[in-house]
């Protein structure tokens, strides 16, 4: 393992100790989930914990059931009790960036149908201000043209410029998420207000949903060479383990 992928197993492995028998613990997306779900699934060799596990994204659903982990559908599921997630990027007021796999919307989802959010994350993932990691905005594909110019509105309003496109994959096509929706990536390299952006992005009809995470972590774990440090919304304390 490198180096990352070491810290990202320490930042996961704080998480498995909050998991609980009988929840519903609802899985993220991207490497640092991953990470936890392969965690979790060498616990459930072990222990019968009667878990009912939801994920984020079609890609987090094979990554688990590969693994052994039996996952619910969440169509028939309205409340979970944990959700345990990664992050693109993490401001000290706990707000997130998240999206960079194209899974925002789902995770969203689950995230605000869950009593706890813990974000786990390798220390590089704190900056001191939201915005070097492209933003993902999730677009219909009606009226593209009009949408990405109203985006563009919403952004200088809030005080961010930069450009955005369309996302594409590795062989060119366009990219498309679980929905069937696109992605509009904006390099705007600083956020200086998440909250305010956030709150514009949300009334531009033609966006499905952006990867602004606004007040929604509970924990996060940060892990560094030095230790695991424990930020909580709750308490808005640092603590090193």
């Amino acid at each position: 393992m490198t180096d990352i992928q070491n810290l990202k197993r320490e930042a996961a492995a704080e998480a498995l100790k909050f998991v609980e028998p009988g929840m519903v613990l609802g899985l993220g997306t991207g490497s640092t989930a991953s990470a936890f779900i392969e965690l979790l699934a060498e616990r459930l060799k072990t222990e019968d914990l009667d878990l009912t596990c939801v994920a984020t994204s079609e890609q987090t659903k094979r990554f688990a059931e590969e693994r052994g982990i039996k996952i619910a559908d969440f169509n028939t599921i309205a409340d979970v009790d944990l959700t345990i997630d990664g992050a693109d990027e993490i401001d000290p007021q706990l707000n997130l960036l998240k999206g960079g796999g194209g899974a925002l919307l789902r995770e969203k989802i689950v995230a605000f149908a869950s009593d706890r959010v813990i974000i786990i994350a390798d220390a590089s993932k704190y900056v001191e201000q939201l915005g070097e990691f492209p933003l993902p905005v999730e677009i219909v594909d009606f009226g593209v043209a009009a949408t990405l110019a109203m985006i563009e509105a919403a952004a200088e309003d809030a005080g961010c410029q930069g450009s955005i496109a369309l996302r594409r994959t590795a062989s060119g096509d366009t990219f498309r998420t679980d929905g069937g929706h696109l992605i509009a990536d904006c390099a705007f390299g600083s956020i200086p207000d998440p909250e305010t952006l956030a709150d514009l992005l949300d009334i531009v009809p033609g966006v499905v949903e952006h990867g602004l995470f606004i007040g929604i972590a509970d924990d996060v774990f940060l892990a560094a060479p030095d230790g695991v440090r424990h930020y909580s919304a709750a308490t808005d304390d640092e603590d090193e383990d």
